[in-house]
């Protein structure tokens, strides 16, 4: 089976739990993916160069600057410094941005109520699975960073899980794929606050009736219901597992 797995910022922001788990992704055998976001590290380096970073019900504002910033953040020290990690691991990691192999190619996202900016939006024909599974084949880990570009020389902001979820769905074509969300819970919880409850498996019509309910923590429901999309077009499972946890039991599963 092929592994499509995608950390998130709160893991990126630690590099002590970031290293524990790049060792652990190397010990997961079999082809693999991995997808990673930015973590708090743009704002940072942002404001560290007097420029205010600006969010919008928590999505990043990409002005040109702003742009600058991330794209040398994101597609190029801390990919780099994931791909130099992984190595030492003994994991043949390639680092790339969506334009490296024109592997993800995006559209900048029109303006409606709001200017995103540089704010790339993806769709299955946008990614390169020629090349991708051309990698894979040959014992190669593509490690993919948020940034993509639109064909025309213009690169383009993109959401990480956006990247991972079209990236499994577009794959799952010609592989058996289970995409992995990696994050700082270990899974869904009837209370965001109580790890003792844990739901270890959702389907459908089980996420429906915790939705109705009010169980599932509402920062979740995007998530989830695009994990259930990916399921409806060919994903295998999709699943929510504490980073520091990428190879046990403990985890919720989607299917």
């Amino acid at each position: 089976m092929l592994k499509i797995i995608k950390i998130g910022g709160g893991i990126i922001d630690n590099p002590q739990e970031l290293t524990q788990f790049l060792n652990a992704f190397s010990k997961i055998e079999g082809p693999k993916v991995l997808v990673h976001g930015g973590g708090k590290g743009a704002s940072k380096m942002l404001q560290q160069l007097g420029i205010e970073p600006k969010m919008v019900d928590g999505r990043r504002i990409t002005d040109q600057p702003t742009l600058d910033v991330v794209t040398g953040l994101y597609a190029g020290n801390l990919n780099k410094s994931i791909v130099a990690n992984l190595q030492e691991f003994g994991t043949n990691a390639v680092g790339l941005s969506g334009a490296d192999g024109n592997v993800i190619k995006g559209n900048k996202r029109p303006v409606k109520t709001i200017d995103y900016g540089f704010v790339g939006d993806i769709t299955l024909d946008g990614i390169n699975v020629d090349f991708l599974q051309l990698l894979i084949d040959n014992g190669y880990t593509p490690v993919l960073c948020a940034i993509t570009h639109d064909g025309n020389s213009q690169l383009l902001n993109t959401n990480a899980d956006t990247i991972a979820s079209t990236v499994a769905e577009a794959l799952a074509v010609k592989n058996e794929v289970q995409l992995n969300f990696c994050f700082d819970k270990i899974g869904v919880l009837r209370d965001v606050n109580d790890d003792s409850t844990l739901i270890p498996v959702i389907n459908k019509e089980l996420y429906q009736e915790l939705k109705a309910e009010g169980v599932i923590f509402e920062g979740m429901i995007p998530k989830l219901d695009n994990a259930f999309r990916v399921i409806d077009n060919g994903v295998k499972e999709v699943t929510l597992v504490h980073a520091n946890n990428i190879n046990g039991d403990i985890k919720t599963i989607l299917c």
